[in-house]
Formats: C-alpha cells, structure tokens, sequence
C-alpha cells in the first residue's frame, strides 16, 4: 500500500458540497481529535460493533474494529488504542496488547478486506479506496482464551466474527448470513 492518503480530507473529490452529515462530522473529528469512532449497534442478530475512521489518515497507523461489547468498552478500547498510535505504539497484527482495557488482554488481527463493505462501509466512503489497513481487536473468554485457541469458549464466534478468515470461508453464523 502506498503512504498516499485518498481520504475525503487530502483530495477533493468534487463532491464536498454534497457530503452528508455523517461524513462532515468524521472530518470535524478526525481533523479535531486525530480520528472518530463509529458505533455500531445491534442489527439482524448480530452484537454491535465500534470502529474507527482516520488513524491512517492522521497517524498512518491501521483503523481498528472491535464487536460484542458493551458499547462503552468498545469506545473506550478504540480510543485507547488510537491514543497509543498517536504516541507512536502503531497496532499491528499478532500483537496482544495489555493497553486497550483494564479488563483484559486484546489480540490484534488483520481484517480480510473482503468485509469491509459489509462491516465498515462509512470507512471505504471516508478513504474512498480499499484496501486501507484495518485490525480487529480480539477479547478473550474468561479464562483468557481466544476465539482461535483450543478450549475457547465457543459463545466468542456469536460475540465477534474471525474477520482474518475471508467471508466464503468464515463458519457460517450470524456474521455470514
């Protein structure tokens, strides 16, 4: 991937008279605070979802997503992932990183460019180009294990799909329905 930004913010698409009001309000955030942060709520049976849009633009750093928590902590994880970027501690994949949450670990997995239509589409419009670098954060259950690991508790694959599987080969559920 290139390092050139083809957000709405960097090229002027000949459109910005008619953005709406989602999308003015991402450039107000991002331009304000570095990025924003979608929430997502439940929807056709799946658990809400939180995303961010901006932190390659400002930071060059992966937009990150995460799914079936309270919305709150799907902020606050966001954020404070978005705040280390900021500082220059970049997500990346296979890191488990202590500093999203005070509640527990998180993983942190590449996103099959195959879900974003589905999944974050405010973010392809915002970028107006795929494929830009998203990462899923990952929780544990509560014995500390990921949805990957053996013995995982099998309610993680309903909370969070495994968005590093493409879609055609993801277990079907509430994700893929």
């Amino acid at each position: 991937m290139g390092s050139a930004c083809r957000c709405i913010i960097c090229h002027d698409y000949g459109d910005r008279d008619r953005l709406g009001t989602f999308e003015l309000r991402t450039i107000v955030h991002v331009q304000q605070y570095g990025w924003s942060t979608v929430l997502t709520g439940p929807r056709d049976g799946r658990p809400g979802w939180a995303f961010t849009i901006g932190l390659w633009h400002t930071h060059r750093s992966p937009e990150l997503v995460v799914f079936g928590l309270d919305p709150y902590d799907m902020q606050t994880i966001v954020n404070n992932l978005g705040e280390r970027a900021a500082q220059g501690a970049t997500p990346a994949p296979g890191q488990e990183r202590h500093d999203a949450t005070e509640r527990h670990p998180v993983a942190l997995r590449p996103v099959d460019t195959r879900w974003y239509e589905r999944l974050v589409p405010e973010a392809v419009r915002f970028y107006r180009s795929s494929p830009l670098p998203f990462l899923q954060v990952v929780w544990p259950d509560a014995a500390g294990l990921y949805p990957w690991q053996p013995g995982a508790d099998p309610a993680l694959a309903s909370a969070q799909p495994s968005l590093w599987t493409p879609p055609a080969e993801h277990p079907p559920g509430v994700w893929t329905s």
